[in-house]
């Protein structure tokens, strides 16, 4: 009996080998053959903003590197989440992809609650695309030229100040939660659908502030806005002359709007892997990395790993900001 053991147990391992072996034949088979029609990106906010130049100004060059047309399209609503449920539900073989920020992952979950998704489960970092940084700017008739004086201003006029976002829980609106918390100051938030229309009503001195997300630099250039800080770990090379919240002693200030393209979970780690050496390779193209910078951002080749971290970092920050102010969805 003990003599028949090994040999039974080498049978077991070589039918659970050949098992295995079969189940991984599909994926390998994938992997070799993709692409071999075109990749759709589905992109989860507004046409025109900085997600959806980002992923038009990729898409010709990742499709010169993959040999098949790149589609963009445009799936907005709900900060991301619309895209990134179709994506969720489509099939796990590389031709649709969602672009779209972090907050599905580090904010979305806290501010909507139950989803028909669930982005740690359904879905699988490729790449990112880009950050945004988010610059503290103010109308012009406000009494302050810098942020030391804007927070004195603000603690004189409790209440009084308003901000303005591109909507309930977005990164803009997160980080504006953050500056109140760490300069100790009150101001009401008035939420949008978009920042574009945020930004004509701090044109118009409807409101006093808002983290712009790129969109404002033509008016502070022409001085029909004032620009006091950037929320970011280093000074904007567009705007050196303008000092980081850090610097002015505010601190865990340091949060950029981050996208990137994610696929189904499911998707073959090797499809994955070339999705993300195409987009890296678009990203280390001169005109890609001015047209990102023209809208305040900063290319960002990464691992999906080293994207993923980025996003478990701000869900650790803005779980408990959501929680703590009771943030609700629009």
């Amino acid at each position: 009996m003990n003599h028949q053991e090994p040999r039974f147990r080498r049978r077991t391992l070589s039918a659970c080998a050949l098992a295995a072996l079969m189940l991984a034949a599909p994926a390998a088979a994938l992997a070799q053959a993709w692409p071999s029609k075109p990749i759709k990106i589905l992109v989860g906010f507004p046409p025109g903003g900085v997600a959806d130049i980002m992923a038009r100004t990729i898409a010709p060059l990742m499709s010169e590197t993959l040999g098949q047309p790149v589609v963009v399209e445009s799936r907005a609503g709900a900060n991301g989440n619309v895209a990134a449920d179709a994506v969720a539900k489509s099939p796990a073989d590389g031709y649709t992809l969602a672009l779209t920020s972090t907050g599905i992952e580090s904010v979305n979950p806290f501010l909507f609650g139950k989803s028909a998704f669930d982005p740690d489960k359904d879905l699988a970092p490729v790449a990112a695309t880009g950050r945004i940084l988010l610059f503290l700017t103010t109308r012009p008739g406000l009494p302050a030229n810098d942020v030391d004086a804007f927070v004195r201003h603000a603690k004189a006029n409790p209440g009084k100040l308003s901000f303005g976002s591109a909507g309930s829980g977005s990164t803009p609106h997160l980080v504006g939660e953050l500056f109140k918390q760490s300069a100790g100051i009150y101001a009401v938030h008035v939420p949008y659908r978009g920042a574009a229309p945020a930004l004509q009503d701090l044109l118009a001195s409807q409101i006093d502030f808002f983290f712009d997300p790129g969109i404002s630099f033509a008016n502070v250039r022409a001085g029909k806005l004032k620009m006091l800080a950037v929320a970011s770990a280093q000074r904007s090379p567009l705007f050196p002359d303008v000092p980081t919240l850090a610097e002015r002693g505010y601190k865990n200030m340091d949060y950029d709007t981050w996208f990137g393209l994610f696929a189904p979970a499911a998707t073959p780690p090797e499809v994955r892997l070339r999705l993300n050496a195409a987009v890296n390779k678009a990203l280390a193209n001169e005109a890609v990395r001015n047209r990102f910078r023209e809208v305040g951002g900063e290319a960002t080749p990464m691992t999906p790993e080293a994207f993923k971290a980025v996003a478990r970092k701000e869900a650790a920050v803005f779980s408990q900001l959501i929680k703590d102010r009771n943030i609700q969805a629009d």
